[in-house]
Parts: structure tokens; C-alpha cells; sequence
């Protein structure tokens, strides 16, 4: 099956907000988030709050993040969002209390169905409960549940559920022991 992006059509897509309000946050993500030059976490939380994301006391967010659309995000209490971070959360992401998502690590809510010619979007929320810690440059694909205190260790990436007090490694990420 050879893919045919002229018949592409994700029209259906929509991640809510108008287009003055996406197109605003694209320029304030580019200067407050993504630049390194801003290294105080109190301004991007309250800018997130006004984006409409549910953002928890105590949370550190580093520069380098990038944040596609905060009205889908939710942060708990006491998390830490490390350099390079990128959420690109085309749908709900849920990032628990006491978390550390590490530098370079990547929540991606989006996929592209290989299996079609026209290379269908596909969209699913990820959630990261309480105390989990995503290890730099790991990856949470689209749908994955990061259960409670479970570790994704360096470069690994999730496939699939990480079930609650595991450490998992690798490419997919398998359990490697009990925390």
C-alpha cells in the first residue's frame, strides 16, 4: 500500500479555542516556553492558567518546553517539567502530582494510521498519575497510562500502560523491576 497525503483530511480535528486564541498562544509558547531565556516557572504557570490549563501549586516548568494547546492540559501539585519538554497535546494530557517529566522528553498525544492511504490522524490522551517520573529523552505515545510512582528510565519509550510502582526500560518499555 503506497500512502497518498493528497487525500490527507483531518478536517475533523478540532482542539478547541478560536483561532485568534490558538494563534496567540503559538507566539506566547514561542517567547515564554520554547526560548531559553526565560527561566521563571511562576510567569509560564500563570500564563498556562489564563490558556485555560489546570496548573497545580509549586510546579517548576524549565525553559525549552513546548506546549501545544494548554486548554488540554492538567498539571497536579509539586511537578517538575524539565529543559526541551515537548507536550504536544493535541488531546487531554493529565500529569499527576509529584511527577518529573526530564529534559528532552516527549508526551505525544498524536499518531498517523500507516495502515490507510490517506495516513488518517489518530489522537489519544495520555495520563501520568502521582509520583511518576518520565526519564530525559523517553517518549509517551499516544493512549498510555503511566501508573502510579512507575518509572520510564532514559531514551525508553511507552507503547503501551506502565503499570503503578514498575521501572520500565527500553524500546517498547518493558518492566524491569519494583520500585
Amino acid at each position: 500500500m503506497t500512502t497518498d497525503l493528497s487525500q490527507y483530511d483531518n478536517s475533523w480535528y478540532n482542539p478547541g479555542g478560536t483561532m485568534f486564541k490558538r494563534t496567540l498562544w503559538y507566539f506566547i509558547n514561542a517567547i515564554f516556553f520554547k526560548s531559553h531565556l526565560n527561566p521563571i516557572s511562576s510567569i509560564k504557570v500563570r500564563l498556562l492558567r489564563c490558556f485555560g490549563a489546570k496548573v497545580g501549586r509549586g510546579v517548576v516548568i524549565k525553559p525549552g518546553v513546548n506546549i501545544k494547546y494548554p486548554w488540554l492540559l492538567e498539571i497536579g501539585d509539586y511537578t517538575w517539567i524539565g529543559e526541551d519538554v515537548w507536550i504536544d497535546n493535541l488531546t487531554r494530557i493529565i500529569i499527576g502530582s509529584n511527577c518529573c517529566i526530564s529534559q528532552g522528553a516527549m508526551l505525544l498525544c498524536g499518531n498517523h494510521n500507516f495502515k490507510v492511504p490517506t495516513f488518517d490522524l489518530i489522537v489519544k490522551p495520555i495520563c501520568v498519575e502521582d509520583g511518576a517520573w518520565i526519564g530525559a529523552k523517553s517518549t509517551v505515545c499516544p493512549g498510555v497510562t503511566i501508573g502510579r510512582n512507575a518509572i520510564l528510565t532514559v531514551a525508553s519509550i511507552a507503547t503501551g500502560n506502565l503499570q503503578s510502582d514498575m521501572v520500565y526500560q527500553g524500546n517498547p518499555a518493558v518492566p524491569k523491576s519494583g520500585r
